[in-house]
């Protein structure tokens, strides 16, 4: 009898530990849902961002956003200065694009960088803008190129502005947060996304020149973008290709036309010549 009841006990004790593990792994996956229903980027397109928000600049200036956005478009970044990996890569992954795309900060769009850290200081932003602006290596980058920091509540407000949604992790002291770029008209409304940490130049310029309602850029661009279009569930652009065959035979019946039009000006020429310039008779023989 003894044997048995010892023989139970530690078979109790394992099955007591299972069940108490699968309760931990239920409760931590419960936990962890419940923080990713928090974290995401919601595609609010055309939404307007609060132009009346203010915040500190890297020199500890207030600033409000209407001070920054109205002449350009805007790429925005939503990230934190201390952030040990993911905002790190995400505007390293914007610098790279930018250092691609042929237009200028400055002068054909503006970069903000805000952090959605109230915690973080000016000096902070200084140090940040100082890398990344040299980093570019182009002139007139400073003027162009904004880090931001600000209170809890323009933070949020301009986060749920643009459908930015994070949390903060006590236990990290993190914030944990989705990987993307906004792309804003020159009114502060949200033209388009582009997710990851790495960004397509070719999508990067596409989305200026689409907020920009096609202000800069060149013809090239105007005729591509008929041929590429924006994907809201990718936040990337696609070729279409009937849009891509419409152009490519109209493309060439516009080569053909150009021929045939070349062909019967150098005739005429030709001919108008051969009027104002007539061969002399022939002799008369003896």
């Amino acid at each position: 009898m003894q044997t048995h009841h010892s023989n139970l006990l530690p078979r109790l004790c394992v099955t007591g530990l299972l069940i108490l593990a699968c309760v931990v792994q239920v409760t931590a996956q419960a936990l962890d849902d419940s923080v990713a229903d928090g974290i995401g980027i919601d595609q609010l397109l055309d939404a307007q961002v609060p132009l009346d928000l203010s915040f500190r600049d890297e020199t500890g200036g207030v600033v409000r956003l209407d001070q920054l956005i109205g002449d350009r478009p805007v790429i925005l970044s939503l990230a934190y200065f201390e952030c040990p990996m993911l905002c790190t890569q995400v505007v390293n992954g914007l610098l790279r694009s930018l250092r691609v795309v042929d237009f200028d900060i400055g002068t054909d769009y503006d970069v903000l960088t805000v952090s959605i850290d109230p915690g973080e200081t000016p000096a902070l932003a200084q140090g940040k803008k100082t890398e990344y602006v040299g980093g570019y290596g182009r002139p007139g980058a400073g003027a162009g190129w904004h880090f931001l920091t600000g209170d809890q509540r323009s933070i949020d407000a301009l986060a749920e502005s643009v459908g930015f949604r994070y949390e903060y992790d006590v236990e990290t002291d993190n914030y944990i947060h989705a990987s993307g770029i906004m792309i804003l008209t020159p009114e502060g409304r949200v033209a388009r996304y582009l997710y990851g940490i790495e960004f397509s130049p070719k999508d990067v310029r596409f989305s200026l020149v689409e907020a920009a309602q096609k202000k800069i850029g060149n013809p090239i661009d105007q005729l591509l973008l008929l041929c590429y279009q924006y994907d809201p569930t990718t936040g990337k652009y696609g070729l279409v290709i009937l849009n891509s065959v419409r152009v490519a035979g109209g493309l060439t019946v516009a080569v053909l036309a150009s021929l045939v039009i070349g062909t019967i000006r150098r005739d005429r020429r030709l001919q108008a010549l051969a009027h104002a310039n007539p061969s002399p008779p022939a002799p008369l023989q003896n």
